[in-house]
């Protein structure tokens, strides 16, 4: 076992994690307590390479979330301040409004359910007819559609390099933490695969995809288990098809918001994600398999709760992912003109999903906190647009845990 000595400390907070989340709370805690020596531990060469770096890189407005949950304060919160912070470093970004698009005529309710959540969340919105729509895009068609004017798109990977230059945090790259030995009298050391020790006061648990696995490294019990779901992306051959963003009217069962358009700031235009089970926690592939990951995730019962309530989804999702003409046909509810060659197949990304043992997915933002140590357990879409308000939120936490252990 790792140990923590009296009075040897590498920095007084050491974050696993170098995703958007993690370097935003490193950031936020050199912001709000200049002096405070933070540490990054990230097992990947770089920045960003999970959740961060293989969405669609869409700044979201904020409207489809619960009003008063994190996700709709944070969410709305962190749209504004993320492309305030985008302006002020020049990183790439655009606000070029969404259209949200019901093709079917029981689809019209819950657009319109839609709209009364934006007013709720302070978004504003604008309600079309079938003739109103072509004039943002001429190519979708629908029976109604709702324009979010605040939704945008960024180069989030190039705001996580910002976030990690600007807090002045040391960065390890190439740091898995293997083990962790947390004393609630004295900090936390973290033996990594790189062989070092290094030692923190308090520990931010911001690992994403891993993030359950590190609460238990750190001895506490999430109560939750991350279920990998795999997003896959199309990208459009012909992406003067498609002006900016467009949305099918999303499923409230799920945290998922079906396959959509997105042109992106280098011009192109990306379809997807659907969602399909993920064979292991970084699964972007069917030919990924990692038989413990997989093992973990059929062993907690929660998985099977959610495959016995919604198995008929998961076919569907299944059947688009293996059939690129069931892809199509998805596609074509919005963008009628679109051809099979119009597809191209574009990398994959996974969603770390949390879910409870009965099989409830988690639909907010999950932050927990133990003895010495703060977890984020989870922070799917939209923690990228949220990531500047997350990380305050984890940071004053942190603060006031470091000021306890002082005093």
């Amino acid at each position: 076992m790792v140990q923590v000595p009296v009075g040897a400390y590498d920095c007084d907070v050491l974050v696993v994690g170098g995703g958007i989340v993690g370097l935003s709370t490193a950031y936020a805690i050199t912001r709000a307590k200049p002096g405070t020596r933070v540490t990054v531990l990230e097992k990947e060469p770089g920045p960003a390479r999970h959740q961060t770096g293989r969405n669609s890189g869409v700044i979201h407005s904020g409207i489809y979330y619960r009003p008063g949950s994190l996700k709709a304060r944070y969410g709305v919160r962190g749209a504004a301040e993320m492309v305030k912070f985008c302006a002020e470093y020049g990183i790439a970004h655009a606000v070029t409004g969404k259209l949200i698009v019901a093709t079917e005529r029981d689809e019209l309710p819950r657009l319109h359910a839609l709209v009364q959540r934006g007013r709720e969340n302070g978004i504003p919105v604008r309600e079309l007819g079938p003739t109103q729509i072509g004039e943002y895009e001429p190519e979708v068609r629908g029976l109604a559609a709702i324009h979010v004017g605040t939704t945008g798109v960024c180069d989030f990977v190039g705001v996580a390099r910002q976030l990690a230059a600007a807090s002045g945090a040391e960065i390890r790259y190439g740091a898995r933490v293997v083990r962790i030995d947390r004393r609630p009298d004295r900090g936390v050391a973290v033996l990594t695969s790189a062989g070092d020790v290094v030692r923190g006061r308090v520990l931010v648990n911001c690992a994403g995809l891993y993030c359950d696995e590190v609460a238990r490294l750190t001895g506490d019990e999430p109560e939750v288990r991350i279920v990998p779901f795999r997003g896959e992306y199309y990208e459009l051959a012909r992406p003067e098809l498609v002006r900016g963003l467009v949305y099918p009217v999303p499923d409230p069962a799920f945290p998922f918001l079906g396959v959509h358009l997105t042109r992106g700031i280098d011009g192109g235009v990306h379809i997807g994600p659907n969602a399909v089970p993920a064979l292991a926690r970084e699964g972007y592939g069917w030919g990924v398999v990692r038989p413990r990951e997989l093992a973990g995730t059929v062993a907690w019962p929660g998985s099977w709760e959610i495959a016995r309530r919604h198995w008929r989804y998961g076919v569907g999702e299944l059947h688009r992912s293996l059939s690129k003409g069931a892809f199509l046909e998805a596609v074509r509810r919005l963008l009628p003109g679109v051809e099979p060659d119009d597809l191209v197949r574009a990398p994959a990304g996974v969603r770390a999903q949390a879910v409870l043992r009965d099989g409830t997915l988690v639909d907010d933002f999950l932050i927990r906190e133990g003895s010495r140590a703060v977890h984020v357990l989870n922070a799917p879409s939209p923690a990228a647009t949220a990531s500047l308000p997350i990380g305050r939120e984890v940071g004053r936490r942190v603060l006031d845990m470091l000021e306890r252990a002082s005093s």
